[in-house]
């Protein structure tokens, strides 16, 4: 059995209201009275809606269609442990000038496809949800070697007035290698309750309960990862996202940068 990635000290979970993250409403019963097993409990999902949310119905059957197609890939275990200098790249400061603040959660099952989920804070609805293909556990545990940076690029059409975020699909590259795909695509309701139970935690890593008292899943264990990241648009055709961690720490880091070509 696969040792779980240590939590460093830095990543913590640090709760920003006095309720627990793994609060849930009371189990479904039977018409008998009694508590079913085998129904999941689902918190009530209370998120707001971002300031930046606009309409993307028109979207909608894009995502699905692209996500389709994106399900069939194989799940690719890059390796992401190339040396990468850290010098003039730190955030020192803890800031990035220009940089607008977000809330970032890596999730998913351990050997299942990570997800990354951006917000505007943790108590609202995604505004970018990613699948990429690298396995949870796989991604986690190489943020726990060293810094990892992921590039994502899309090819740039002549008279583009799509915006970055919205590109349906996008070429991975993991400290230089190429190593899959990554889509963009709606939230499910697996990825909400996921948020909601979260909406207390501002950063911090852990596992998140099931909730249904079933035996492990197959594809492991569901586990996260939440930070702080600042978001920094170059260009209509640029922009990127560092992980910022506590006091200047060793933790994990993590860049993504979003380029169409």
């Amino acid at each position: 059995m696969a040792t779980p990635p240590s939590i460093p000290p830095s990543l913590k979970p640090v709760q920003t209201r006095s309720q627990s993250p793994s609060t849930f409403p009371s189990p479904p019963t039977t018409p008998s009275g009694k508590v079913n097993p085998m129904s999941p409990v689902r918190p009530t999902i209370s998120l707001q809606q971002p300031n930046s949310k606009k309409g993307s119905s028109k979207h909608n059957k894009i995502f699905r269609r692209v996500r389709a197609v994106f399900r069939s890939f194989p799940i690719i275990a890059p390796a992401c442990k190339i040396p990468v200098s850290l010098h003039g790249n730190r955030l020192h400061d803890g800031h990035v000038h220009g940089g607008t603040r977000m809330t970032g959660t890596l999730f998913g099952h351990r050997k299942a496809r990570i997800n990354l989920a951006i917000q505007e804070s943790p108590g609202s609805l995604p505004v970018l949800l990613l699948e990429l293909t690298i396995p949870t556990g796989k991604l986690l545990q190489d943020m726990g070697v060293g810094l990892v940076r992921i590039a994502l690029e899309c090819e740039k059409k002549p008279h583009e007035k799509t915006k970055i975020e919205d590109e349906p699909i996008w070429t991975m590259f993991c400290n230089g290698r190429k190593s899959g795909y990554a889509v963009k695509r709606e939230p499910t309701d697996e990825d909400l309750n996921v948020m909601q139970i979260l909406h207390v935690v501002s950063m911090g890593a852990g596992v998140i309960p099931t909730g249904d008292g079933a035996d492990q899943p197959a594809d492991g264990e569901l586990t996260y990862m939440r930070a702080f990241f600042e978001r920094v648009a170059g260009s209509k055709d640029s922009e990127t996202y560092y992980m910022l961690n506590p006091d200047g720490n060793n933790g994990p880091e993590l860049s993504l940068f979003f380029v169409r070509i």
